[in-house]
């Protein structure tokens, strides 16, 4: 049995997470909410999600050592970041005052700036509501999809990766800015998949069936 292990410190809506991952799980995976070491050291997988502030995430990390584990979880295994847990691999944030982040992935989370529509009007912060993610190439987690598929989103602020190779899907608000990123076996995206519909599932899909090089998912 296949153990896909869903890190639990308390930031976010963690069961519709779990429950999303269970309708699109084969019959040899089992799902599992969890903040235990020894249980994410022995997952095959892993998701890391998240809501809510970065500085009271990595309070929150930091309480049950995990601000410790996560750069060694991140490193030989499938492993999916959302919202949040896009956010907090990165370096730095100017969120929370500015805090200091994982550093898994180089880069900085900035808030978006005061920005037009193409109507001249200003736009809302925050980016709240669905939007289109423009893969950036091929990668497994995009199998299936539409050319442009649709995520739902509610973020006010976004990473500004270091390395452009990490960039795995691009997303227009008033800017173009980087949506989806991946690394060796990791995946990270900005948007909320359990609660995108047909394109959020599929996407969880293929990440429970990916090996985390291969050529793709089926």
């Amino acid at each position: 049995m296949e153990t896909v292990a869903v890190i639990d410190y308390g930031m976010g809506n963690l069961h519709s997470v779990v429950r999303a991952l269970e309708h699109e799980a084969t019959d040899a995976q089992r799902i599992l909410l969890t903040d235990d070491p020894d249980v994410l050291r022995a997952a095959d997988r892993l998701v890391f999600p998240g809501q809510g502030a970065a500085g009271d995430a990595m309070q929150a990390l930091a309480r049950r050592g995990l601000d410790r584990l996560l750069p060694e979880l991140t490193a030989d295994r499938p492993f999916l970041g959302l919202c949040l847990g896009q956010q907090i691999l990165m370096q730095h944030s100017e969120e929370s005052g500015g805090v200091d982040l994982l550093g898994i992935l180089p880069g900085e989370v900035a808030r978006f700036p005061e920005m037009q529509g193409v109507d001249g009007r200003r736009l809302k912060i925050p980016h709240m509501g669905w939007n289109r993610v423009m893969p950036a190439g091929e990668h497994p987690l995009w199998h299936g999809l539409p050319a442009t598929p649709w995520f739902y989103f509610v973020h006010s602020y976004r990473v500004q990766p270091a390395d452009a190779n990490d960039v795995a899907g691009r997303t227009d608000y008033g800017e173009t800015f980087a949506s989806a990123l991946a690394r060796g076996s990791l995946f990270t995206m900005q948007c909320h998949p359990e609660k995108s519909a047909a394109c959020g599932l599929r996407l969880l899909h293929n990440f429970l069936r990916w090996d985390g090089d291969g050529p793709g998912a089926t």
